[in-house]
């Protein structure tokens, strides 16, 4: 248990690169503009939180709660979300740069990702069931034994499925889509 609880708090246009981040449980307070490059944000805990306009790239996650939690607008280049404490992980990206990123094994039933960037993003042996990519870039994006059972990935684009790899059941996929379930065969489709 950490010592130090912050509830309800907003921090705003904070360098913490410079000034670092005090380890602390975070109850539904607000991030905007700050900057955590770089930054070692393991064994915090962050409950019904928002990052909007942050740098959070390269951070440290090692054991880090994450509950409910929204980013928006942020740019998270090279995070390990796999390292972060799995019991209650609950979260959701809209407008944001993941490229690099790993989920790899984690429990991510009906995570939302919307307008992202999910450029070699891993997400080998992860569970995305029901999940939700509303036009997600995932050029060279890594699939294998994950379960996309009943994600819609309708208006989403550059992805290489393999579906004889990876569990794709009721998955959503526009017509324009259906190439990159083939992508293995080495069709040429017109």
């Amino acid at each position: 248990m950490l010592e130090k609880r912050i509830d309800n708090q907003e921090f705003e246009r904070m360098d913490f690169t410079n000034i670092g981040f005090t380890k602390a449980e975070y109850d539904s307070c607000s991030f905007k503009n700050c900057n955590f490059s770089k930054e070692d944000l393991s064994n915090n805990q962050f409950s019904e939180c928002e990052f909007i306009d942050c740098n959070l790239s390269l951070v440290k996650l090692n054991n880090t709660a994450l509950k409910d939690i929204n980013f928006s607008n942020c740019k998270i280049l090279g995070v390990n979300f796999n390292v972060c404490d799995p019991f209650l992980l609950s979260i959701s990206f809209k407008d944001c740069q993941l490229n690099l990123a790993s989920f790899y094994k984690l429990k991510l039933k009906g995570i939302k990702l919307i307008n992202c960037n999910l450029q070699e993003v891993d997400f080998v042996e992860a569970n995305l069931s029901n999940a939700l990519f509303a036009n997600c870039d995932f050029n060279k994006a890594i699939f294998d034994t994950t379960n996309l059972e009943k994600a819609d990935f309708r208006t989403s684009y550059n992805y290489s499925i393999n579906p004889e790899s990876n569990s794709i059941k009721k998955a959503k996929f526009s017509k324009e889509g259906l190439a990159g379930l083939l992508e293995k065969h080495q069709l040429i489709i017109d």
